[in-house]
């Protein structure tokens, strides 16, 4: 995968985005649209506005962040998707003339980010756009590299009558990064979409938002905010600006 780049995986993935991915919890669009405080919100990696139009359609003013034109076009297409703004580019390095009570990041899109360096910079730039009782949430899985063997892993994501999917991944322990394939296998012939993501323990993350001035507020492994623990295979965290 020497090509891939930043808009590689929903420029591939954003004509069937959609078809695998569209559901959402609702207890998701009623905590961010209660940490938005009736202020506007920012969406890090908006794609095709799964999240982003259930809130906008509370009332919350969303705007968003993609580097895929193809993903945002997705979104323009759906009802309501010509109302929110998005800038096109990477939500690692952006600037916008405006501050957030809630900036947000969901479905381990955090881990697109393919350095320690962006995703430290990718906090910096999110205080800078918080208000000074602004919140960061994140929502992200829990590192397991115990699922590789030999650094490597093959699992099967769907299993239909007519059409498979299957992940092929490696694991690159020191980089923290995972490099995949995913097929789908179909009547209709092979389609390949890869994706590599840089994944970081939430302890790290921690640390990453303790650098650019933010502190954890809360920590839970669902979105109906069940406790966080050893066992948790994802987390919601919420950051907020430190202020001692």
């Amino acid at each position: 995968m020497k090509d891939y780049n930043e808009t590689t995986y929903g420029d591939e993935i954003a004509e069937i985005y959609d078809e695998f991915y569209a559901d959402y919890d609702p207890a998701s669009i009623e905590l961010l649209a209660e940490l938005s405080a009736g202020g506007p919100a920012l969406e890090l990696g908006i794609g095709t506005g799964r999240i982003a139009l259930p809130l906008h359609e509370k009332g919350v003013e969303v705007l968003g962040i993609d580097s895929s034109e193809a993903m945002v076009a997705k979104l323009r297409s759906k009802p309501n998707g010509s109302n929110i703004e998005v800038l096109i580019g990477s939500f690692g390095e952006f600037r916008m003339d405006r501050r957030f009570r809630l900036i947000y990041v969901v479905f381990n899109t955090f881990f697109g980010l393919q350095t320690q360096a962006e995703q430290v910079r990718c906090f910096q730039i999110v205080r800078e756009h918080l208000e000074s009782d602004g919140v960061f949430l994140m929502e992200a899985f829990v590192p397991d590299p115990c699922r590789f063997v030999d650094h490597q892993t093959v699992r099967t994501i769907d299993l239909a009558e007519e059409r498979i999917r299957i992940e092929v991944s490696k694991i690159d322990p020191i980089a923290q990064q995972v490099t995949s394939q995913h097929t789908l296998i179909s009547k209709d012939g092979i389609r390949f979409q890869p994706v590599r993501i840089r994944y970081a323990w939430p302890s790290e993350l921690d640390l990453m938002a303790q650098i650019a001035g933010l502190s954890l507020r809360q920590r839970w492994s669902s979105w109906s905010q069940y406790e966080f623990g050893k066992q948790s295979q994802k987390h919601i965290s919420i950051y907020g600006v430190d202020h001692s």
